[in-house]
């Protein structure tokens, strides 16, 4: 099946992170002008999941369904995508997010009387937010997101058997990330979905935004160094990719498990452009050998290590005539061996 094109990945990418900022930012604003609906930390978290457990479900298979820069530079320091290609995925991702926040803000004077600043949705710290200081909100952006990225390139790995429920976790670790961090933060570990609503939301937010940019992107380059080093990789990394550890490489297709899906292969694009005839035959067992015996798993039946099951069956042909009478065949003669039980 053909590899999806660089512009259809950034029009996912687009698509998926303005519902990202819409559906979760808007949670928090329309709640906020509708006083009979009163929006809570549970609500907006689990808004926030589901926008990117849906998005993911429906463009994974495109382009890994990241709709987050800090994502993206996990994913290349891990080895999944290339730098060039995480440039342009960011570049989609800001526009997504800032075409989420103008619609947002554009229906949002339907209410009247509607002050966007400080009234979008947006991330802040210390007096500007909850009062939260300045290094605690970053180690907590931090912290968090890079628990998010690891989750992300776990559950993406070309190892895990079962790829369908990816989105799922995911969406359920953002969701349960924003019940920890709404309270102190508002919750970001992605730069573009502070981005977007902090362009309407006035100079407070923006001032702040440094901190949404960097302690995520962080979080989420010491969880793309960190996973290979400590559970190896599916493979060779992406050329153009971070950086490579000298620890051994699993196989890209562990035997016991199903072949990677296309959102897999996103994650995994080096396995799956580079050598789609390789991933496609079966892996080689090693035999199984005991006492002297090889196991036949074609003939269902033990021979002597060193001969052929061909050979086997020979002399074994070649003994029982012999027994009964007849003249084996020259090279057919032998002693038989119980083979093992």
């Amino acid at each position: 099946m053909a590899d999806s094109t660089i512009q259809q990945k950034l029009t996912a990418e687009v698509i998926g992170t303005f519902v990202l900022v819409f559906f979760g930012c808007g949670s928090v604003i329309y709640a906020g002008q509708a006083k009979n609906f009163p929006s809570t930390v549970t609500t907006v978290g689990l808004t926030f999941g589901l926008a990117v457990m849906v998005m993911a479900y429906a463009f994974g298979r495109i382009s890994g369904a990241h709709f987050n820069p800090a994502v993206s530079v996990g994913a290349a320091m891990g080895g999944r995508i290339s730098w060039r290609e995480v440039g342009l995925y960011v570049v989609a991702q800001l526009v997504g997010a800032v075409l989420g926040a103008l619609a947002l803000f554009i229906l949002m004077q339907g209410w009247e009387g509607f002050d966007a600043t400080n009234g979008m949705g947006q991330n802040s710290f210390g007096d500007v937010g909850s009062g939260y200081a300045w290094w605690a909100a970053f180690l907590l952006e931090l912290v968090l997101t890079a628990m998010f990225v690891t989750v992300i390139l776990a559950v993406t790995d070309e190892r895990n058997e079962h790829p369908s429920l990816a989105p799922l976790a995911i969406g359920f670790t953002l969701a349960a990330i924003h019940f920890v961090a709404i309270p102190a933060t508002g919750t970001s570990v992605n730069p573009a979905r502070s981005i977007g609503p902090a362009l309407f939301a006035g100079p407070d937010a923006i001032t702040q935004l440094w901190l949404f940019i960097l302690a995520p992107t962080i979080g989420a380059a010491i969880a793309g160094l960190a996973y290979p080093l400590l559970f190896g990789r599916a493979g060779e990394p992406v050329a153009g990719s971070g950086i490579s550890f000298s620890r051994p490489r699993t196989a890209a297709h562990v035997p016991g498990y199903a072949a990677p899906d296309q959102y897999q292969q996103q994650w995994n694009q080096d396995t799956a452009v580079a050598a789609p005839a390789a991933s496609a035959a079966a892996p080689v067992a090693e035999p199984i050998v005991q006492d002297g015996w090889q196991w036949d798993p074609v003939g269902q039946q033990w021979h002597p290590v060193g001969q052929t099951p061909e050979q086997w069956r020979a002399q074994q042909a070649a003994e029982a005539a012999a027994q009964q009478g007849e003249t084996p065949e020259d090279g057919d003669a032998g002693t038989q061996v119980r083979p093992p039980s």
